[in-house]
Formats: structure tokens, sequence, C-alpha cells
């Protein structure tokens, strides 16, 4: 593409959630404290894995990266988002647009293929007990975490080189609080519908094949849960639980922005509020309140805590 066609758009709009200065009020003091619940939620959850060694496993430690990616993932949007209700005009530079659309897709792809190797390691642990610290292994979890990452990686940058190159010449009004694949497309001087479909698709695969796989691996535990005795089988049950809201939550905002899009505005903010800030602030949610371990660690880091308080 030559110069002529790069684009002339050095900044976009951003049209936020909605115009009511009161209604915006409001909103900032709501996600300010969401945000905040969720970085040291998030964090407390990293370190709580990290210093107690009862914890030191295959499951906390993917729920670990887990916690990590989610805060990462709510950081990319929700502080712009929470800065610009303090704003009149809420703009964002051509370069962070640009950004915020490779770190969305990078972590988001990320999390889907990290939520299916947590299935994966709850497969293994009740489907095949005696094999698991065999199979999975520190240096399998980390291959799996790393695979993760770089099929993030790969499906934010085969978008990125295609967006990157879009002209962008005249419209710069974004209906939503960040930059987004569906809405920026929509802004490029060209027919972009076929384009638009393209990449929809791109993301809708990615997610609706994590979804058929963990669909089918939970089904798999679920059955094989139901064959077990009624006590080796509550915790697997509370566990894989967990999982699947964790799961539902995650990817049913993903299916209907990108496989599934209404159209409608409202609803896709809405949609994107959820997949951005309610998601990461409801896994380490669902995951602490449901689990007995993190729980009992949360609890020896308190006694341990108070007892160092009193010796010095």
């Amino acid at each position: 593409m030559d110069k002529g066609n790069l684009s002339a758009v050095s900044e976009f709009v951003l049209l936020g959630l909605c115009q009511s200065w009161s209604m915006q009020v409001l909103f900032l003091l709501l996600f300010l404290m969401l945000y905040l619940i969720i970085v040291f939620g998030n964090i407390a959850i990293v370190i709580l894995i990290i210093v107690d060694s009862h914890l030191h496993s295959p499951m906390y430690f993917l729920l670990a990266n887990l916690s990590f990616v989610d805060m990462i993932l709510c950081s990319i949007t929700t502080p712009k988002m929470i800065t610009d209700f303090l704003r009149e005009n809420k703009t964002i530079s051509f370069g962070g647009c640009m950004c915020q659309i490779l770190f969305v897709h990078l972590l988001g792809g990320s999390e889907m293929v990290l939520l299916v190797v947590m299935a994966y390691d709850r497969y293994v642990a009740i489907c095949k007990p005696l094999h698991y610290s065999t199979i999975m292994s520190l240096q399998k979890c980390i291959g799996l975490v790393a695979t993760s990452w770089t099929i993030g990686f790969v499906h934010a940058m085969s978008q990125m080189v295609v967006i990157v190159q879009l002209p962008f010449c005249g419209p710069r009004e974004i209906d939503s609080f960040f930059c987004d694949i569906p809405l920026v497309i929509e802004l490029a001087c060209m027919d972009s519908y076929n384009l638009g479909i393209l990449m929809n698709a791109d993301s809708g695969i990615l997610a609706v094949i994590c979804f058929i796989i963990l669909l089918i691996s939970y089904t798999y535990i679920l059955q094989t849960v139901r064959q077990n005795s009624k006590s080796g089988s509550s915790k697997a049950l509370s566990t894989c639980t967990a999982h699947i809201s964790v799961v539902v939550l995650f990817f049913g905002p993903c299916i209907f922005i990108y496989v599934w899009p209404l159209s409608i505005t409202w609803v896709d903010k809405f949609l994107a509020v959820f997949y951005s800030v309610f998601t990461p602030l409801l896994n380490p949610t669902i995951y602490t309140l449901r689990n007995k371990e993190i729980k009992n660690a949360m609890k020896r880091f308190r006694s341990y805590s108070v007892n160092l308080k009193e010796n010095i």
C-alpha cells in the first residue's frame, strides 16, 4: 500500500458509555471501585499462590496465570474509561487505539487457550489421577502456558497486520469506551463489510473452537465424576462447577460480540463492559469463594502476619 493510502486520522473520538454527566460520575465511582478490587484481588491471589507452599500445584500455577492475565486485560481498557468520565473530549491516539486492539486480542486469545489448559488439568486430575504428577509436571505446565501466549500473539498479530494498513481518512467516532475491531473497521474509507466478517470470523473461530473443546472436556469430566463415589467426587464437582461458571461468563460475551453480533449499541456496550471489567472481577471471586484450599491459605497468611507483628 502506497503512502497516499495510509491513515490520515491521527486520533479517534470515544463516545463512551453515556452522555449524561450525572451517570458518568456514578460510573466513575463504580468502575474505579471495581478496578481497584480487580487489581488488588488478582495480585493477592498471585502472591498467595507464590508464597504458600500448599498451593504449589499445577492447578494453582494455572490459576495464578489466569489472575495475571485478567488483571492486565482489565488494565488495558478500564483506566482509560475511568479517566474519560472526567473529560468532555474523549479521544485516543491512532497508536493508542491500535495498541488497545493488539493487547485486548493478545490477552483475550491467551485466556481462551488458558481456560482450555485448565480444563485439561482437571481432566487429568479426575480421569487419570494415578498419572497426574507425571503428566502435569512443572515443565509441562510452563509449556502449556507458553503455548497459550503464543496462540494469543499469533491471533492478535493476524488481525493487526490488516487493520494498521486500512485507510482511515474521515469518520473517527467510536461508539464505545475502547477500540475494538468491529467498530474500528467501520471507520475505514472503503467497503469494509467483507473485511469485517473476516475479522470477526478470526476471533469467532478461536472462541468457538475453545468453547467446544471446553464443553466436551467438562462433559466427559462430569460423567467421570458421576461414576465415582460421592465422597471422592464432591470436591471435584465443586471445582468443575467453578471452572464451568468462568467459561460461560468469559465466552458468552465473546460469542455475541464476534460470532453472533446483535448490532444493538447498548447491548454491545454492556457486553464489552462485562467482558473487560466484570469477567476479570468474577474469575478470582468464583475461584476463591468456592475453593477451600485458597480459604485455608488466606487463614494461614493472616495468622503468619499477626504472629510477625506480635514478634516485632
